[in-house]
């Protein structure tokens, strides 16, 4: 299953001694993020693992720019996001990342073509064909103009990744990205993300519960209260 041609330049997506402390509201601190470093090298997939309250959810949020260290930094090919006005984190996002979401988060009026080309629904050019070929892409060339719920758990995955990736972005996000399948579909969409970090040379960070996942990485991470590791 590991079969990508992991670059050696410049990472597109990297944590450099990233640390994230919060207020416990009692006076006191919890980290959850301590000195971390860690880069997804474009074509990369890497598997996130770890018990609740590891401090995964922090690490995908800052890594997608979504929240900010309280010290080290979030660097995009090799340049550092921190001092970004939050109106330039958020073209940061849209030109580089793409995000996968547990739960899909997919519209529920709008057809599987209208919610791919969503991201884009501010930019001047359309993007309709551009959705088009990513539904292709992902095997749901006959399901263009259905809605959520005409669509399996596992279709409506597939639009939620095609959507992530209608911006060319260097890197793919995703929040436990079988959590809602059962096995087989989960294996399917795995096999969809393996093949779109081979062929197209996206870097994926996965954060998961599922073991499955693991086999289709090309290497795995463990958090544990904050700490990141190789496993």
């Amino acid at each position: 299953m590991k079969t990508a041609s992991v670059q050696t330049t410049v990472p597109p997506l990297a944590l450099r001694d990233v640390t994230r402390r919060y207020d416990s509201g009692g006076g006191g601190e919890v980290t959850a993020l301590a000195n971390v470093d860690f880069a997804v090298a474009s074509g990369e997939v890497v598997a996130v693992v770890g018990p609740s309250g590891s401090g995964k959810s922090t690490m995908l949020n800052i890594l997608g720019l979504l929240d900010e260290p309280t010290s080290g930094s979030v660097e995009l090919r090799g340049e550092p996001t921190v001092g970004l006005s939050e109106a330039e984190r958020t073209d940061a996002r849209r030109e580089s990342l793409g995000f996968v979401f547990q739960d899909f988060h997919l519209l529920p009026t709008l057809s599987a073509v209208e919610n791919v080309r969503l991201p884009t629904a501010f930019l001047p050019e359309d993007a309709t064909e551009r959705a088009r070929s990513l539904l292709e892409l992902v095997g749901l060339g006959d399901r263009l103009d259905h809605t959520p719920d005409e669509l399996s758990g596992g279709q409506k995955q597939r639009v939620a990744i095609a959507r992530a990736l209608i911006n060319e972005p260097d890197v793919l996000l995703a929040d436990e990205p079988t959590g809602n399948l059962d096995r087989d579909t989960g294996t399917a969409i795995l096999e969809e993300v393996r093949r779109i970090a081979d062929e197209a040379g996206v870097g994926v960070v996965a954060v998961t519960h599922d073991d499955l996942v693991t086999e289709y990485a090309d290497r795995t991470v463990e958090l544990v209260d904050g700490v990141l590791r190789d496993v």
